[in-house]
């Protein structure tokens, strides 16, 4: 469809106006609770793989992906087929804990993917549709199955909204559970990082385990997540991990894993604690799982079944079309190496974020997992710790870490990289030249300034689009524009940071959020949807669905760069770039 006709058909102008009102009604009219909304003022309307076409006829590349919840991103082509089959058979939609076709094939699938000595002897519990509830049904297991009532959890955890779930969670303001240091690296709890920052982190777990004066009881379970995505996109380390699992084993306190984000395939295993090698007493599970709808289930040990008929139980925890959404995307992900594929490319597009982090000040740290990446967004004129200058690991950027305290380094050609940040050669809007999909392979800089690249996302690149839709290789020698673009475009010359151990010893700066969320609205505005998180709300987090392409994963760090750049060199414009020599502002999106 053409960007300037609406989705009812009318002009640009009566679309624009029908967006709009949609978003006026809505903010008259839904509660002040809503969230997402406020950041993104967006009215999708139509949508598949990476992309969303908005009631106004703009396009844009979606990293949020229903939190992690589209595991093939949108409306593809195998869940669809699925729940219309289900529609089409005439079968019931809701049937409570009924046994039906439907289900049988979802509790078959979802145990052939389940760590082999979880699924050997494996329970699951349908819950409500939401994780949370998930949570707190897994916390009531382990109370009845121990008899004790205490839980350990971890600082910067998030496990859900409602009482038990906000409880464990790192913003509780009613603490009714003992909260425990996870380990992390450029904000380590005990300033160290590194290994020796997660051997600090496990002793304090022991120590108050077993101190008989730690005022912490012998609890009823200790709840996790492999890689914390609220907090701030903290991958635990595997060492730690494995380390938490033999403190709970030693103890008998069941090991409750939340794989609600990290799970079917999105940090490169299909369950985060596969990386480990880890089994946990207990799994909860839930937005990818339904293939895009409402499923949530607590995956157990059998020795743990001690339910009562209706302990636990939820109006919605027979819903067929999830489940057979839910049949497809397990499927899908495991025939096709999905898992596998993200670990690849997840591990391509941190080392060109961390060439990304060498030339800007501004960005603290690059992490994650796979395709749950995390950058945080720091104050760069700030003090750490110390007070004293951080040691980036490498040489990319030092020069320009010292001469501008937020600006770019030099390219080669003598530009600085964020003077093509807008529209390419002056073609206008998010389906020209801030997206330019088409001309990646032939461009070592991702299209940074190169003349008559390839037509924008939204006009000429549908197929580049649409790649994500089918099948996608799981090679990991794809010839794609990743493995073939040296550092973001950016130019930078030298060695990137060094990795982990090199962060381990630098001072982390003071969080910036409201830098973070101007660079969310500089992405957005690039036609990229992005999430914040982190503890102070200052990390942009990037979840992709698994079927993203090479192409389009170049595209997301191109937008991403574009943004980070634009709001370095003019903070106070929210990413409004400065004007072209000619006069007139270059396009923002």
């Amino acid at each position: 469809m053409a960007v300037t006709e609406s989705v009812t058909g009318g002009t640009l102008g009566g679309a624009r106006a029908a967006h709009e009102g949609i978003l006026r009604r809505q903010s008259a009219r839904e509660s002040r609770a809503r969230t997402y909304a406020r950041a993104l003022p967006i009215v999708p309307v139509r949508a598949r793989g990476l992309t969303i076409e908005g009631a106004d006829g703009r396009r844009y590349l979606d990293c949020l992906s229903g939190a992690g919840t589209l595991a093939l991103g949108h409306n593809h082509p195998v869940v669809l087929e699925a729940i219309r089959k289900v529609l089409d058979s005439g079968a019931p939609l809701s049937v409570l804990d009924l046994a039906t076709p439907v289900k049988d094939a979802f509790v078959t699938e979802l145990f052939r993917t389940l760590p082999p000595g979880l699924a050997d002897r494996a329970r699951v519990q349908f819950c409500g549709p939401a994780g949370t509830d998930a949570v707190e049904a897994a916390f009531k297991l382990v109370r009845a199955a121990t008899g004790r009532t205490g839980m350990l959890a971890f600082t910067g955890a998030y496990h859900g909204m409602t009482t038990g779930a906000l409880a464990a969670s790192g913003g509780a303001g009613d603490v009714r559970v003992a909260r425990l240091p996870y380990p992390q690296d450029y904000r380590c709890p005990f300033g160290v990082g590194g290994p020796r920052g997660a051997e600090l982190a496990a002793r304090w777990t022991e120590s108050v385990l077993d101190d008989p004066k730690s005022g912490v009881p012998l609890p009823a379970g200790m709840i996790l997540e492999p890689v914390q995505g609220e907090g701030g996109v903290i991958p635990a380390p595997d060492d730690w991990l494995r380390r938490m699992r033999r403190v709970t084993a030693d103890r008998s306190i069941p090991l409750i894993a939340d794989e609600i984000q990290t799970g079917v395939g999105r940090t490169g295993a299909f369950w985060a604690v596969e990386h480990s090698g880890v089994t946990p007493d207990v799994m909860v599970l839930s937005k990818a799982i339904g293939g895009s709808l409402p499923l949530a289930v607590v995956v157990y040990r059998d020795d743990l079944d001690v339910w009562e008929p209706g302990a636990h139980a939820g109006t919605f925890r027979g819903n067929q079309l999830a489940m057979a959404a839910g049949t497809a995307t397990l499927a899908h992900v495991r025939e096709n190496a999905l898992a596998e594929r993200a670990g690849l490319l997840g591990s391509r597009m941190l080392s060109q974020l961390r060439t990304l982090q060498a030339e800007f000040a501004c960005i603290g740290d690059v992490r994650g997992r796979g395709l749950m990446i995390g950058v945080e967004l720091v104050d760069p004129e700030g003090e750490g710790r110390t007070g004293e200058a951080r040691d980036t690991g490498g040489a990319a950027g030092a020069g320009a870490r010292d001469r501008e305290a937020c600006g770019t380094g030099r390219t080669a050609g003598g530009r600085t990289g964020a003077e093509d940040a807008g529209g390419r050669d002056g073609r206008p809007g998010v389906q020209g030249g801030a997206a330019d999909m088409g001309g990646r392979d032939h461009d070592p800089g991702w299209g940074r300034g190169v003349p008559g690249g390839a037509a924008g996302a939204g006009n000429g690149a549908a197929g580049v689009m649409d790649r994500a839709d089918g099948v996608v290789s799981a090679r990991g020698d794809t010839a794609g524009a990743l493995d073939r673009a040296p550092g973001v475009g950016r130019g930078a010359v030298g060695g990137a940071v060094t990795g982990r151990d090199a962060d381990a010893r630098r001072e982390p700066r003071p969080a910036a959020p409201e830098f973070a969320a101007a660079v969310q609205r500089a992405c957005l505005e690039r036609g990229l949807i992005v999430e914040l998180g982190g503890r102070h709300a200052g990390v942009v987090r990037l979840l992709p669905p698994l079927t993203i392409s090479d192409e389009q994963a170049a595209a997301v760090l191109d937008r991403l760069a574009d943004a980070v750049a634009a709001v370095a060199r003019d903070p106070a414009g929210h990413g409004v770039l400065p004007p072209r020599p000619d006069g007139r502002k270059k396009p923002t999106g």
